[in-house]
């Protein structure tokens, strides 16, 4: 009998793997989608930009009309004591949030809905931006940091920017301590020992007298905990042709 490969550890749930949750400031949504956000438009000041150790981009504060206080992706150019819009009635800004319908073709926006009132989905790590495409009757199309073209509901919304931060990646780590240390603050394995590096005793693909798998490397869906490695639920693998 082997030792328990590391994907069985980590279903326990023990400290070891745990995501340091109690560090993170909460949810960067958008506001609910209720009659002001449908029909008019509410207004905001950013009280406070800070770094959330659950993201990779600066975090802003703001106070709503209403007294209403929710955190906000922050997008280049955005400063203390600037003045946000969120609603239908919008202006396209940096920093305001409105529907797409309401966007014109060729804008940079992030934080993109997949539907209507859910918060925001797509385009939320730093330096990103979407460009907004083209509008059609029933859709809207948006092409993703990927080069990948999602349509989209018109009633989904969006922010006006670029999320802050865009020069994360520039500076090199020099160090894999460096990168232990910044993974770790998510609970991230660094380093990842490969399969096919570990004894037969520690890993299905381990042993043998060279690196080889030795069986296949795509897993069922349905395979117990231990041999689930590998591309699991492959639709297919190797080179696109």
């Amino acid at each position: 009998m082997g030792k328990r490969i590391i994907s069985q550890r980590r279903g326990r749930g023990t400290n070891t793997y745990k995501a340091p949750s109690h560090r993170y400031n909460g949810k960067v949504k958008h506001r609910n989608y209720d009659s002001l956000e449908r029909e008019g438009v509410t207004r905001g000041v950013v009280r406070e930009l800070f770094n959330d150790p659950a993201r990779t981009s600066p975090v802003a504060t703001i106070l709503f009309d209403n007294n209403e206080e929710k955190i906000f992706l922050a997008p280049e150019g955005i400063r203390l004591g600037s003045t946000i819009s969120t609603g239908t009635m919008a202006e396209v800004e940096v920093g305001n949030t409105l529907p797409l319908r309401n966007v014109p073709e060729g804008t940079y926006i992030y934080n993109i809905e997949s539907r209507p009132g859910d918060g925001g989905k797509f385009v939320r790590s730093s330096g990103t931006y979407a460009t907004l495409i083209a509008h059609d009757s029933q859709k809207t199309i948006v092409q993703l940091p990927s080069g990948v073209m999602k349509t989209l509901n018109p009633d989904c919304r969006c922010t006006i920017g670029v999320v802050a931060g865009g020069g994360r990646k520039e500076k090199p780590l020099i160090k894999a301590g460096k990168n232990f240390h910044k993974l770790r603050s998510k609970s991230t394995i660094y380093p990842k020992v490969r399969g096919v590096a570990m004894n037969h005793n520690d890993h299905p693909f381990g042993g043998g007298n060279h690196k080889h798998a030795g069986k296949g490397t795509t897993s069922s869906r349905n395979a117990p905990p231990g041999r689930k490695v590998g591309h699991i639920a492959a639709r297919r693998t190797g080179r696109r042709r």
